[in-house]
């Protein structure tokens, strides 16, 4: 199995909305795209649930993945798109609640005007690590990934996160 996040002691904690472990996705090159992790091995030391919050600008897409190993929610704070979670593609709005079940292939689609805000809860750990991997920590210089890092990377946390294209 690949790298996982090191556990810390539980600690609880009581994180507001722009608090946590923020990061920016390499590929996206776009600071504005945030992903915050809020609770995982390294925050609050669970060794259970991976739990992020990640804003997403009009237009974006969540490319075509499948979570191999853990269920995924996903919680709608602000904004509009379009889901594909299996058979299914459903239009959604602020306050929706997306549940992808392990192993199923999803993609999420920001079609509104305004950055769609999610949360989104894994019942396994192993996000967390891909995020670290494919992200710097926010106000670090956004380095381009190239196609070649990001199929090492991607090939490194198959066990748990599998996309379509490479």
């Amino acid at each position: 199995m690949a790298h996982l996040t090191p556990i810390v002691a539980p600690t609880p904690e009581v994180l507001e909305l722009d608090q946590g472990e923020r990061y920016v996705r390499r590929g996206s090159m776009d600071s504005t795209n945030v992903s915050i992790l809020k609770v995982d091995g390294q925050n609050g030391g669970s060794a259970d649930l991976v739990m992020g919050y990640e804003r997403l600008a009009p237009g974006r897409t969540i490319a075509p993945h499948r979570h191999l190993l853990a269920d995924e929610i996903i919680f709608v704070h602000q904004g509009s798109g379009i889901a594909e979670v299996g058979d299914l593609k459903k239009s959604f709005g602020t306050g929706a609640t997306i549940y992808i079940p392990k192993n199923v292939r999803v993609s999420v689609h920001n079609t509104g005007s305004v950055p769609l805000a999610i949360a989104f809860f894994f019942s396994k750990p192993g996000f967390d690590a891909y995020l670290r991997d494919t992200s710097v920590p926010s106000g670090q210089p956004i380095t381009p990934m190239s196609g070649e890092e990001l199929a090492a990377i991607r090939a490194r946390h198959r066990w748990h996160v599998a996309y379509e294209q490479p």
